[in-house]
């Protein structure tokens, strides 16, 4: 037998048996130290919010936040996210012609609110030339020379006032005068009444003669500032009169007179449009004078042969 090898397996077997004891002895002693659960409760918390946080900016560019969304933001100078408070929508912008009202093309307005007489409104005026265009198209014969009026939009009200009835057209109503820079010196006359037109008189290209001085009255300016010729001497009275024509640039001022009253004409972007009141029955024509900007008489109609100086 080997005694040395068997006592060298006593002597370790001896070891290990006293290693277990100490550590079974020292066990109770020995204790690990306490996971800091706060710490890591805290950076989870800040993880989770971190990797929510960018999964929000991951679907903003995927999807569009619905109107009226929220957002936290801080609410005590910066000291913290504690209160929610609403932002505006980062939805894509709707199209304005869904949320914006666009008025429908019309005439534009005279040179000044003093062309617009006896309550009648620039709407009214509007209005009324719409309805003389419409009356034109319903009621004039096709070609034979026929002149389309076009469309309001087209137009440049300049004169809008009372209308006079008389025997040849009975009852109250407005006229409405209208002009387009092209052709040159196309201009519309509309009878309106009880709200519908009646009437409508059209005049295009240079009314005057080739000779016509720097100051032309519309040719058709009597149906402004007449009665019925079978009214003459009875007209009704007091009586709403107007006059239009065309003027040069060379001209900076127009008078009228007519009968016991007078005025100075309105210059609108190459007419003159000039109104008063009669109180009294004439049997001769307004008397129209131009004069330049020194102030100098360039026209006189008293002096025009072209121009029809009585009354029928």
């Amino acid at each position: 037998m080997n005694h040395g090898a068997e006592n060298e397996r006593g002597v370790e077997g001896d070891f290990e048996e006293r290693l277990r004891e100490l550590l079974a002895e020292d066990a109770h002693t020995i204790h690990p130290a306490p996971a800091p659960y706060p710490a890591i409760r805290r950076r989870g918390v800040v993880e989770r919010r971190r990797r929510m946080a960018a999964l929000g900016a991951a679907l903003v560019t995927l999807t569009a936040v619905p109107a009226g969304a929220y957002a936290v933001a801080g609410g005590n100078g910066g000291r913290g996210a504690d209160t929610a408070t609403p932002m505006t929508s980062v939805s894509a912008p709707q199209s304005t012609a869904a949320t914006s009202t666009k008025p429908p093309a019309g005439p534009t307005g005279p040179a000044t609110a003093g062309q617009l007489l006896d309550g009648v409104t620039f709407e009214q005026a509007a209005e009324g030339l719409e309805k003389c265009i419409g009356f034109d198209k319903e009621h004039a014969s096709a070609g034979m020379g026929r002149t389309d009026p076009g469309k309001a939009a087209d137009y440049r009200i300049i004169l809008g006032m009372k209308s006079t009835g008389d025997s040849n057209s009975p009852g109250d109503g407005i006229f409405v005068v209208a002009v387009k820079e092209q052709p040159e010196g196309f201009r519309v006359i509309c009878t309106v009444k009880d709200g519908e037109a009646s009437g409508i008189n059209i005049s295009s290209g240079d009314a005057g003669p080739p000779d016509a001085g720097p100051v032309v009255a519309d040719i058709n300016s009597g149906k402004l500032y007449q009665q019925s010729f079978m009214d003459k001497g009875n007209w009704k009275l007091p009586f709403r009169w107007g006059l239009i024509g065309t003027v040069e640039p060379s001209v900076a001022k127009v008078t009228v007179s007519y009968g016991d009253s007078s005025a100075t004409a309105t210059l609108d972007h190459g007419w003159f449009v000039a109104a008063g009141v009669l109180n009294q029955q004439v049997t001769v024509a307004p008397h129209i004078k131009g004069y330049d900007a020194s102030g100098k008489l360039v026209y006189d109609s008293d002096t025009d042969q072209t121009y029809e100086k009585t009354l029928p």
